[in-house]
């Protein structure tokens, strides 16, 4: 008994460390990640509400645990490998309309590993209690330095871990109630170029007014010490960092109903919550100006050839939806087991992505461009709408040792009419095989399972800066600014677990 208790103490310690430092992904459905389980993964997370074949049910349905004895853990991990990059014919103008030179910006998106640990108990005939470790949500796209589109997006990373202490109670009956508590902890990280086009060409006619005040063959510089800005490199563009983290909670309530000996339901919902990721945006490589006085003209800013930085406490809202699954689990023989399932998610919570000043208007970033009031510092129209999933699978029992599975499912995107470099996403249709070996003995069982993501179209990205008070309307601050891509989709992902019951 003791030795068993370190080791689930060891790997409860490995599950949460590896959590932390794992990459998240990118593409999934809205930011959630489907590969939790290879167990589940192997029927395409078909009928999990309805079907707890191991601690995993602690994520998919709570109650679930009602059905396991004694005492009982899962833990594994998933790879995913998506390949996202955009098309060849991909284009970008700045604020003046003129052509931004640079490249596709590469596959965006790199591999991801996902662990996970899961742990129940039965406290008696009645009571269960359970505990998971898990990576629910996770965003990350990374662009080459010399993107074209690179002043809508560079780096995006979201990287989340949920803590999932759960119980479950059945009245003996078949039916069974369970509660589950995700205590989530998410760091985030937002970068992008700063297009500096439109300043950068008023200084050029504010260069060549001062000029043509002066006698011929006089230079501004020998006068004003202004230097003209042709000469001075790296004014048309700076960098903008923006990282923060915060917890946020949300619950999970299950019910688990036999209606016969070979069939049961499962219903599952969880509650929205939202974080708002704290932490500091930065911005790098502005142009050092100073005054001069242009006669019959005015005051004009130019710039000096230094360069500073500009820091402020900042926060960004995320959205994290309510959602509800539903399903069903039939023994139709001895050894075949068919599943299903949907589920309803309404992603259109996500209306926005703000970078929110935590000092008002007096932060350096705020000063230094007039923002007042609750106007974001930053804002990107998203305007997500809500989504269903489908799910089908089934199980094969060969023998009493290995049991093979296969699974599909129709994932919506969530992104709709503002597709941004971003986030680049479209519907997708998710083609799963599993095998799963049991030592009858021992009881250790270890699930494998592969999968491909089969994009429904190509992703289609029209984007502008758009107001934040009518997030329709293009910000005619940001002029012409533009990007135009479309990009090739494709994933596949592998997911090993293993399983012990006690």
């Amino acid at each position: 008994m003791h030795k068993n208790t370190n080791a689930l103490v060891k790997a409860i310690r490995l599950a949460t460390l590896a959590a932390i430092a794992a990459p998240a992904s990118v593409l999934a459905g809205g930011f959630s990640l489907n590969e939790q389980s290879a167990s589940q993964m192997g029927v395409a997370n078909a009928g999990a509400a309805a079907n707890p074949e191991n601690a995993t049910t602690v994520l998919f349905n709570p109650a679930g645990m009602s059905q396991l004895s004694g005492t009982n853990i899962s833990f594994g991990a998933a790879v995913l490998d998506i390949d996202a990059e955009a098309k060849s014919g991909a284009k970008a103008v700045n604020q003046l309309g003129g052509d931004v030179e640079g490249s596709r910006g590469g596959d965006i998106a790199d591999p991801a590993v996902l662990p996970n640990f899961y742990l129940t108990h039965e406290i008696n005939d009645s009571i269960d209690v359970g505990f998971g470790i898990h990576a629910p949500y996770g965003l990350a796209a990374d662009y080459e330095n010399d993107f074209v589109g690179r002043y809508f997006a560079d780096k995006t990373e979201l990287t989340a871990i949920a803590f999932t202490p759960s119980i479950a109670i059945n009245n003996g009956n078949g039916l069974s109630m369970g509660l589950g508590l995700n205590i989530m902890y998410a760091e985030g990280r937002l970068t992008k170029y700063q297009d500096y086009s439109g300043i950068y060409g008023r200084w050029q006619a504010g260069y060549s007014q001062l000029e043509a005040s002066l006698p011929s063959g006089v230079s501004p510089s020998d006068i004003f010490g202004v230097r003209d800005p042709d000469s001075i490199d790296g004014l048309e563009q700076g960098y903008a960092d923006i990282e923060g983290d915060d917890v946020a909670i949300n619950f999970r309530i299950g019910f688990l109903y036999e209606l016969s000996n070979r069939t049961q339901i499962g219903l599952t919902a969880q509650t929205p919550t939202r974080f708002d990721l704290e932490g500091d945006a930065e911005v790098s490589k502005i142009p050092d100006t100073a005054l001069v006085t242009i006669p019959g003209v005015g005051e004009r800013a130019f710039p000096t050839g230094e360069q500073t930085s500009q820091s402020e406490k900042v926060t960004v809202p995320l959205e994290i939806p309510e959602s509800i699954s539903v399903g069903i689990r039939h023994q139709l023989a001895d050894s075949i087991t068919l599943l299903a399932g949907a589920t309803y998610a309404r992603w259109s919570r996500f209306e926005e992505l703000d970078i929110n000043s935590r000092e008002g208007e007096t932060g350096d970033i705020s000063s230094a461009t007039g923002r007042s009031g609750d106007t974001p510092i930053t804002h990107i129209t998203e305007k997500w709408k809500n989504t269903w999933q489908f799910n089908v699978g089934g199980i094969w029992q060969a023998s009493p040792a290995w049991a093979f599975k296969a699974g599909y499912a129709f994932d919506e995107s969530p992104v709709d009419q503002y597709v941004t470099a971003r986030i680049p996403s479209e519907d997708r249709h998710w083609l799963t095989l599993g095998t799963q070996w049991k030592d009858v003995k021992s009881g250790w069982t270890v699930d494998v399972a592969v999968g491909t993501l089969i994009f429904a179209d190509d992703a289609k990205v029209d984007e502008f800066q758009y107001l934040h008070d009518a997030p329709s309307t293009v910000d005619p601050n940001s002029g012409a600014s533009n990007y135009q891509a479309e990009y090739e989709l494709s994933a596949w992902s592998a997911a090993f677990e293993v399983s012990k019951a006690f």
